[in-house]
């Protein structure tokens, strides 16, 4: 039997979806459940969320509880999304993409782990990339509970041998994965100081990590910093703007660009497999 130790419960969380959020390619270490809820593993602790018409329910499985407003900040709970729904929806695609996915909010993950799940990421599926983090906690990071690891430090990861590392099957990025421990404990990269830096700036210090790219670089920007202005731009995005987009993003969402992004990913690849599904 799995043991609760802490119950936290936000209500009235408006449009606030929790599947369309942990669901739409941002975060790697949530898994829905059979009754439709959600186990994750989010800094030290485990947690079992679930969603009830406007009330969300964390259920706390590990001694490592976190406290309410951390949740409110990870969940986005604390930013006006509200007036940034208003303005996607000024814009007639972003209505139809907000429409099929309702209720998405920017996580703020922490920047350690996304950099390197983002690494990870790269010419990857997202089940591969789940597996392979997965893999990683349980080689390099503390137990929290039985069978569910933390994730590693980058100490933890400079103490990997190189067939430990090899062993979870990261290919290529393994390299990538010891280059950005080495540079953030030589103190070439400081995460703790790249959300006060502008974005070309904090994006320039990122891309010294091999592996580290602009699109790279930037998903650690706004799903570690919650930088909502920023876009990273993969071949879904890319072709969106190209499509809908090819004078710019609408004037409405300036600075939210980042939020829109996210939006016009989902839409079109829920789109596409609509219409794959049609066709079969």
């Amino acid at each position: 039997m799995i043991r609760i130790n802490n119950t936290i419960e936000f209500n009235n969380i408006g449009s606030f979806s929790l599947k369309n959020t942990l669901d739409c390619g941002q975060c790697f270490r949530w898994e829905e459940q059979v009754d439709g809820s959600y186990l994750g593993i989010v800094k030290n602790s485990v947690v079992k969320a679930s969603q009830t018409g406007n009330v969300l329910k964390l259920e706390e499985l590990s001694q490592n509880s976190i406290n309410k407003e951390d949740w409110q900040e990870y969940f986005g709970f604390d930013t006006d999304y509200v007036t940034i729904e208003s303005k996607l929806k000024s814009d007639d695609l972003l209505a139809r993409a907000y429409k099929l996915s309702p209720g998405i909010r920017i996580l703020k993950q922490d920047p350690w782990e996304a950099l390197i799940s983002f690494i990870i990421s790269q010419n990857n599926n997202i089940p591969r990339i789940k597996k392979i983090i997965k893999s990683l906690c349980q080689v390099a990071g503390q137990e929290i509970i039985s069978g569910v690891f933390k994730f590693p430090t980058p100490q933890q990861i400079l103490n990997l041998s190189d067939e430990k590392l090899e062993s979870i099957k990261s290919g290529f990025r393994a390299k990538y994965i010891k280059n950005a421990a080495e540079l953030m404990m030589n103190g070439t990269v400081n995460l703790k100081e790249l959300a006060a830096k502008l974005n070309d700036e904090a994006l320039d210090e990122l891309m010294q990590i091999k592996g580290v790219g602009v699109k790279v670089g930037s998903c650690v920007l706004i799903y570690g910093f919650n930088k909502l202005n920023v876009v990273p731009v993969d071949v879904w995005v890319k072709r969106g703007i190209g499509k809908y987009f090819k004078n710019g993003w609408p004037e409405e969402v300036k600075g939210l660009e980042g939020v829109a992004a996210q939006y016009l990913y989902n839409f079109l690849r829920i789109f596409e497999r609509q219409q794959q599904n049609r066709e079969v």
